[in-house]
């Protein structure tokens, strides 16, 4: 684990100090959440083609059941 520093104005640490009672947390713990959510969104990505191959085929009714049973085989070609 590598170590940062950074000089913040006194309103962001009091801010900082605030949530780490509140949560009952270290203020690493506060500053290293706020950094993951900066740099890693957990939000969709409505472009992955993931997202919008699917669905492979449409089905009605009971077919929609058996989808849900056998989808390895629809999608890979086998079963368990």
């Amino acid at each position: 684990m590598k170590l940062v520093q950074a000089r913040v104005p006194d309103a962001y640490y009091d801010l900082l100090r605030q949530a780490a009672r509140k949560k009952r947390k270290p203020m690493q713990e506060i500053v290293r959440e706020a950094l993951r959510a900066h740099l890693l969104p957990e939000g969709i990505d409505t472009d992955d083609p993931l997202l919008t191959a699917f669905p492979l085929f449409r089905s009605k009714g009971r077919g929609k059941e058996a989808i849900a049973r056998k989808h390895d085989e629809f999608l890979y070609g086998w079963s368990h």
